[in-house]
């Protein structure tokens, strides 16, 4: 198959959907299926990969990581499409993407599917925080229903999602498709190093947190659970692995909370070497989200060992649900803190979880589901054509 797949972001934009669209592609390259992108440009970055179009972009008010891209730029791409001959158009985020996406299915003539990423209920009031929780609530659902009714296939990444969707009024055929871990990029890592280079002894316990810094990921709630459990292990060390807009909100309240020397933030680390580094150094991985559509870093976590205290909300459930490789602590900062503690005093027990992560990460391989995926876009290609909704495109901006 051709499909081209068109996303408002990709790497060096670091986030979950980046890591899916990589892993996808790269997996359904392997299997023979030609799967070109198109993305916005980043400032100082050049693409080492030839199948990525990058389209002129420009800075988002109040959001220095992401970029816009520019109508025009995409306009200037249709030529170049049409002479691919694309079998599907496959939209990853629901912004200019979803909307060009449409236009670009709909002038070369394929269906499209589009990929639900982010849980928007619980997602936009920490960024819009002085309109009520319960409208902004209620127009996320209505945006949600109103984009996903406009596809010929949703691709979601856990039941959860799917249940959430259907709640919406989301008519269209959905797909639970998680993105798999490529295992074999989760190897090696070096422990000593990592706690070397930081100043980390090697006996100390280390609580780790991979990802982008952000409200909706609910760090907060793992610096008050530490801030509890360190009254029962004053040795504790949290580390923090990404950046984000609620970096200096976290910063307050370490301060706020006296966690000051129990609290390490690193930054963004290279995919292929220090963050290897930085999982093999952790005692336990720690994580309360409660917007994830699925949560790779719970796999990425067990891939190299490193036993997982998640909450099971949304798309984790699906994850931690079974308890392989995880303790699952209730919703609640005291129950998290008591599985932090025990865990941490049980070294059989931890060793016990490493071995059962590493067993079960393989069910999540990148190759099996990028298969399922190919299968999805197969039935799409041959069943007769849902008929998305009519409603214009600028009544759906509304």
């Amino acid at each position: 198959m051709k499909v081209l797949m068109i996303s408002d972001v990709y790497f060096p934009r670091v986030n979950g959907v980046s890591t899916s669209i990589q892993t996808f592609r790269h997996e359904l390259g392997a299997l023979g299926h030609q799967v070109d992108l198109v993305a916005p440009e980043y400032p100082g970055v050049r693409s080492a990969e030839s199948d990525v179009m990058r389209v002129a972009s420009r800075y988002v008010p109040f959001d220095p990581e992401d970029r816009m891209m520019r109508p025009d730029g995409l306009r200037a791409l249709m030529p170049r499409l049409r002479a691919q001959k694309y079998d599907l158009v496959h939209i990853q985020t629901p912004f200019i993407a979803h909307y060009r996406g449409i236009e670009i299915a709909d002038e070369l003539g394929v269906p499209r599917v589009e990929t639900y990423h982010t849980f928007f209920e619980e997602y936009l009031f920490h960024y819009v925080p002085l309109l009520p929780k319960e409208f902004l609530r209620g127009l996320s659902r209505r945006f949600s229903r109103t984009q996903c009714n406009r596809m010929n296939a949703l691709i979601v990444p856990s039941g959860a999602m799917r249940d959430k969707l259907a709640e919406y009024g989301v008519t269209v055929p959905m797909h639970v498709i998680p993105t798999g871990i490529p295992v074999t990029q989760f190897a090696g890592g070096d422990r000593g190093a990592f706690r070397r280079g930081h100043g980390i002894p090697e006996d100390r316990p280390v609580l780790l947190f991979v990802g982008r810094v952000a409200y909706e990921k609910n760090i907060d709630f793992l610096l008050r659970a530490l801030h509890l459990a360190v009254a029962q292990n004053p040795e504790l060390l949290l580390v923090i692995a990404g950046e984000g807009p609620a970096l200096a909100s976290l910063k307050k309240l370490t301060e706020k909370l006296g966690l000051r020397e129990r609290v390490l933030f690193v930054g963004y680390l290279d995919r292929s070497g220090a963050l290897l580094d930085c999982y093999r150094a952790a005692d336990a991985f720690v994580f309360a989200s409660r917007t994830e559509t699925q949560g790779l870093v719970l796999l990425e976590a067990m891939a190299l060992g490193v036993p997982v205290i998640s909450t099971a909300v949304m798309g984790t459930r699906d994850i931690v649900g079974p308890r392989r490789g995880a303790l699952v602590p209730q919703d609640d900062e005291a129950d998290f803190a008591a599985h932090i503690v025990t865990l941490m005093n049980d070294p059989e027990l931890r060793a016990r979880l490493s071995e059962e992560g590493l067993v079960y990460v393989r069910e999540w391989h990148a190759d099996t589901l990028a298969r399922r995926l190919a299968a999805a876009w197969q039935e799409v290609i041959v069943t007769p054509p849902h008929h998305p909704s009519p409603l214009p495109l600028e009544a759906e901006r509304v």
